[in-house]
């Protein structure tokens, strides 16, 4: 019987983690092929190869190492891999995972998990999510679906998912939508059809930066006033409610929307910024007609990754038509 290729990469995270020594708090030490291990059912599902591209804490990967990590998933379906899996830190994987989901240009499914519990706790839930993410890029339905997320017996697509809870096991939701697939005692069953998806190319470009600030009560414009001088190339704003920020921000903010991209998200961690509600100073149609542009669904933290991406291949000018 041949068996499909399957390509895993390790980049540390808590999944990787143990102490040194009794008493220590865990680091990123376990390497994939350690963690393979631990999953000798993978060895029925498919010819697996493993590699550690790094070890690290989700909080230090940056742009420039998801560039490369994405190279290497698209060398692996080059060389025949039927599915790719990567394991990180969940600080980051719903950022992580839309970062992928922009570029991804691939039938293949690549699938991104993690763990809640590290790799020496009782209970640690690593060794799970992997094997269920694996059966999730081996499913032939996850095709054409892009970059998803399995955790907790749960699969997210990149654009939804994010992280809920800082230390429960079932840390990771998709507001609105709800999961796109549930594992059930190993099988995968998907609760929607595939989308379509609208796939950038590689930036050009990667020394440009992107703000992001959060409007708070009563919050001085001390920043805000100096994005432009700062040297950023485009601003992300966390906006109260449906996408609002005070009057004092207003003005700062139809400035700045005259030199760079400017995307007004809601703070509240779940629903869409409004377009056509509210007529105050600060409002959302306060802001459009001050140059600023609507996040609707996406949270803050993806829309700063779009819009990095978008400055990336000089395509800020089509920001709109991306956040639709």
């Amino acid at each position: 019987m041949n068996l499909p290729k399957l390509a895993i990469a390790a980049l540390g995270g808590t999944v990787s983690m143990q102490p040194r020594s009794a008493g220590e708090g865990v680091i990123p030490t376990v390497s994939g092929e350690t963690l393979l291990a631990s999953v000798p059912e993978l060895k029925s599902l498919a010819q697996v190869t493993v590699e550690t591209l790094c070890l690290l804490p989700s909080a230090s990967l940056d742009f420039e190492c998801l560039l490369s990590v994405l190279s290497w998933a698209k060398y692996q379906v080059a060389q025949g891999a039927e599915g790719v899996v990567i394991t990180q830190g969940t600080d980051t994987l719903e950022e992580t995972a839309s970062f992928f989901d922009y570029l991804w240009d691939h039938d293949v499914p690549l699938i991104l998990t993690g763990a809640m519990r590290s790799a020496q706790q009782a209970g640690a839930d690593g060794p799970a999510n992997l094997l269920d993410a694996c059966r999730v890029a081996l499913n032939p339905n996850s095709r054409q679906r892009g970059v998803q997320v399995v955790m907790n017996g749960q699969v997210h697509h990149a654009s939804s998912v994010r992280k809920t809870d800082s230390l429960a096991v079932h840390a990771f939701s998709s507001p609105i939508f709800g999961p796109a697939a549930l594992l059930v005692e190993g099988h995968v069953h998907y609760l929607r059809s595939p989308v379509l998806r609208n796939v950038l190319p590689l930036p050009q470009q990667t020394l440009h930066k992107v703000a992001m600030l959060e409007a708070s009560l009563s919050a001085d414009t001390l920043i805000v006033e100096n994005i432009l001088k700062l040297g950023y190339d485009g601003l992300v704003i966390a906006g109260f409610g449906a996408g609002h920020v005070s009057e004092k921000w207003t003005t700062v903010i139809e400035t700045i929307a005259g030199k760079i991209p400017v995307i007004i998200a809601t703070r509240t961690g779940s629903g869409s910024t409004a377009q056509a509600s509210y007529g105050f100073v600060g409002s959302e149609m306060d802001l459009i007609r001050k140059g600023a542009h609507m996040a609707g669904f996406l949270c803050p933290r993806k829309a700063r990754i779009l819009l990095w991406l978008l400055i990336g291949c000089q395509r800020q000018d089509e920001v709109t038509s991306y956040l639709e």
